[in-house]
């Protein structure tokens, strides 16, 4: 990646601002009063440069929009969740989360948790899982069923030629399908908001 100085960065900073609030990247009219700019030319130099850096792509018609490095977010290292450490290096790399999550783009999906059969996996209501399309699934991997009639999230247990739907939550007793059971996804991650 390219050296962004810090002029360019607060910039960029404000664009995903107005972008997180408007659902939409500002006119070159607006850029002028939200980078208190005075002319379009300063306005088209500084798209130009966030295009150079990769948090802007430009179409054949000129149009501009967010590149994937747009939303991408600052990563500093680990950090323990046991007893403390010094303080971790200032310096960060970049991540989407989007691309870190997201293996294959279109045939992945968001699904909202409803029940607390998978709590002992971590898997809590209002959780968001992403889910892969699949029609297969290995044993042991948490996936997105039509079970006689109906959709649930459990883990595919294959034991020979029998295969069964198990929660992981001691509550709940495996599915054990009686008619029909089609596997539609694999469960490929969990997304939880903690503050609302």
């Amino acid at each position: 990646m390219l050296f962004m100085d810090n002029k360019i960065l607060n910039r960029l900073l404000t664009l995903k601002e107005f972008f997180y609030n408007h659902k939409r990247l500002p006119s070159y009219q607006e850029m002028l009063s939200l980078w208190e700019l005075s002319s379009k030319n300063a306005v088209s130099k500084v798209v130009h440069k966030l295009i150079e850096l990769g948090y802007l792509t430009q179409d054949a018609v000129r149009q501009i929009s967010p590149a994937e490095m747009f939303f991408s977010l600052n990563l500093y290292g680990q950090v323990p969740a046991g007893f403390p450490v010094p303080t971790p290096d200032e310096s960060a790399d970049l991540l989407s989360l989007e691309s870190y999550l997201v293996e294959h783009p279109t045939r992945t999906f968001l699904l909202k948790v409803s029940g607390d059969s998978l709590k002992d996996l971590g898997i809590m209501p209002g959780d968001l899982v992403i889910v892969e399309r699949a029609s297969e699934a290995k044993n042991g991997q948490v996936v997105l069923a039509y079970v006689d009639e109906e959709w649930t999230l459990k883990i595919l247990i294959k034991e020979g030629r029998d295969v069964h739907l198990m929660p992981a939550n001691k509550k709940y007793s495996a599915i054990i399908p009686q008619n029909s059971l089609t596997i539609h996804g694999i469960v490929t991650g969990v997304v939880r908001k903690y503050i609302q």
